[in-house]
């Protein structure tokens, strides 16, 4: 597993694993610790794993941006944060476009770019620890690394800006019922629920989640007739795959079927 600047990862065609261990810092992220989320990403992905998991060691998942680091930025914060982000976005704009199922795993507390890179998974598991604090509005900055894009979507535009704008502490169970979090577990149950959750995923047909996901995540400005084409399109993809014959055979024959990825 390397470890570059508080950021270890597992680069695997089962299950890729992304892992911030920066727990003297709450996992936060400044200019090293980007650049090497970035190159953590990119492996990652360039792997072709059919899950990828994001998780955090230390009773924090991440408090967003490093405020020490912008702190001694000084006058220079405007170019310091430009580039952090110069590097990191395009890194994490195929993480989030990512073919395969994303999974965060967010075990405690989650603010400012943290929570753009928790929210922009397809399932987000949090403990009963987990809280959310935007933190933007009580420093005088604006959202970064998706928190608006991904807040909003899950939680609606009016309640994600509300969320934005407060910058109040939101606990599990609230996260919960708004839709931000897909399931709370006690602390002491999240990992097992993660794991049994990318087991379930690594047991499914690449093709088929790969297609449901871009189906899913279309913008809604696209029209019917695009999308009832597209269905097609990757329907028929997924059709010429051995695991859908070997999916149809397994539903006659009533048995569990065993997806090669192929």
């Amino acid at each position: 597993m390397p470890t570059l600047h508080g950021i270890d990862w597992t680069a695997e065609p089962r299950v890729g694993s992304i892992v911030l261990d920066r727990a003297t810092h709450h996992n936060a992220l400044g200019f090293d610790t980007a650049s090497a989320l970035a190159q953590a990403i990119a492996e990652v992905l360039a792997a072709q794993p059919r899950v990828v998991v994001i998780k955090a060691r230390g009773p924090i998942f991440c408090a967003g941006g490093d405020i020490q680091e912008f702190a001694s930025a000084g006058d220079q914060l405007p170019q310091l944060v430009n580039d952090i982000l110069d590097q990191l976005l395009p890194a994490y704009l195929q993480l989030a476009q990512a073919a395969c199922p994303v999974v965060s795993v967010v075990g405690g507390p989650v603010g400012g770019a943290g929570i753009g890179l928790a929210l922009c998974g397809d399932f987000v598991l949090a403990s009963d620890t987990m809280k959310l604090r935007t933190g933007y509005s009580a420093i005088g900055l604006s959202p970064d690394v998706g928190a608006s894009y991904f807040l909003a979507r899950r939680i609606g535009a009016v309640r994600a800006q509300q969320w934005l704008m407060l910058s109040q502490a939101v606990d599990a169970q609230r996260c919960l019922a708004a839709g931000a979090v897909d399931q709370v577990f006690p602390a002491q149950e999240l990992e097992a629920a993660a794991q049994g959750l990318v087991g379930q995923l690594c047991h499914s047909a690449p093709a088929s989640l790969a297609a449901i996901k871009k189906l899913a995540t279309q913008g809604p400005g696209v029209s019917l007739q695009d999308h009832l084409l597209l269905e097609q399109q990757l329907l028929k993809a997924c059709a010429s795959t051995s695991d859908a014959r070997e999916g149809i055979a397994a539903f006659v024959q009533k048995r569990p079927a065993l997806f090669k990825g192929q």
